[in-house]
């Protein structure tokens, strides 16, 4: 089997069907499978899949397993050389795959590669690529930062614009919203680390992948659509995504660079929170008619809730993750 595809599910059949759908004419050339992991969805993705793909494997998971987990229980039932995670919230353009699975190929020396990701109008996500995050590219981690000052170096995201965008080549991190995987090397790096229940996951694979000699490669001719947050949007706007991925990097940067430059993280994280809600409430005072009240509250509440997880009131979210999955286990044993 040359490519097995692993799909987690949460709530997001309709989803899920159109990206499979978009699956077919990239994989014409390729003998492939498709696993999709249902996260103990609430609406009728699994009948909805189960009628459109008879011949997809379906796993109903019990509980809500998390990014993580969820694509690790998919691995241990796959069977192909290598392995694509893919988000359902995503349509794969033309031969998007076959130009990974090509350049995933050319060497034995590259372990992993991502593609180029698209909003919904066909314009450039920035997040195609990542750097490993540090307490400075955190603290000014804004999309209009990264399109203002591509060139910086600490976003290492430059083959995102440097001309033609096209071909492979060597970065950092690659999300996994779509990413493309040698078999043996998600074996060799333990799979992915259930420390992290969502964010945060597939830079910890990509760190290790690298950690034992692997390259990860960003592959610019291959081009998926990526309609974004589905899932955490059917949640009410509360501020739990944004405290889940702020607990994802303090984790990663304690587990790889210590627990000083962590709390060194999470103080900043804090101190930034702090400047953005003095000037959030500073407009919010202020009566003017071009102001959108709405969407500074919606900032005010977020940024509240940064705050609270910095100075350690968000106790749930470090227990979000688990270390002793039965997944890794199988693996380890």
């Amino acid at each position: 089997m040359d490519l097995s595809i692993i799909i987690v599910n949460w709530n997001s059949g309709a989803d899920a069907v159109e990206c499979i759908s978009s699956l077919r004419a990239s994989l014409d050339t390729l003998v492939y499978e498709i696993v999709v992991v249902d996260n103990a969805s609430s609406d009728d993705s699994c009948q909805l899949l189960e009628q459109k793909f008879p011949l997809v494997k379906l796993i109903r998971s019990g509980e809500n397993l998390g990014f993580a987990r969820g694509n690790n229980l998919g691995f241990l039932r796959s069977t192909g050389r290598t392995i694509l995670f893919l988000n359902p919230d995503t349509k794969v353009l033309g031969k998007a795959i076959q130009a990974m699975y090509a350049a995933l190929q050319s060497s034995e020396r590259i372990g992993a590669v991502g593609c180029k990701l698209l909003n919904r109008d066909l314009t450039l996500q920035t997040c195609s690529i990542h750097r490993f995050p540090t307490i400075v590219n955190e603290l000014l981690n804004t999309d209009w930062l990264k399109r203002c000052f591509p060139q910086l170096g600490i976003w290492g995201i430059e083959p995102l614009f440097d001309g033609n965008g096209r071909g492979s080549v060597m970065v950092e991190a690659v999300p996994g919203t779509c990413l493309l995987v040698k078999r043996n090397v998600f074996e060799r790096v333990r799979l992915f680390s259930t420390d992290y229940f969502m964010y945060g996951e597939d830079l910890d694979l990509c760190y290790k992948i690298r950690r034992v000699g692997y390259e990860v490669h960003y592959v610019g001719d291959a081009s998926v659509i990526h309609y974004g947050g589905q899932s955490t949007r059917k949640r009410k706007d509360d501020g739990f995504q944004h405290v889940v991925m702020r607990q994802s990097v303090f984790t990663f940067l304690e587990k790889w660079r210590g627990r000083g430059y962590a709390s060194l993280y999470r103080v900043a994280m804090g101190a930034s929170a702090t400047a953005r809600l003095s000037v959030l409430g500073l407009r919010l005072l202020i009566p003017s008619a071009s102001v959108n009240r709405d969407r500074i509250r919606t900032a005010f509440r977020k940024w509240c809730r940064v705050l609270t997880w910095s100075l350690g009131l968000e106790q749930w979210a470090q227990g979000l993750g688990n270390t002793a999955s039965s997944s890794e286990a199988v693996v380890k044993g």
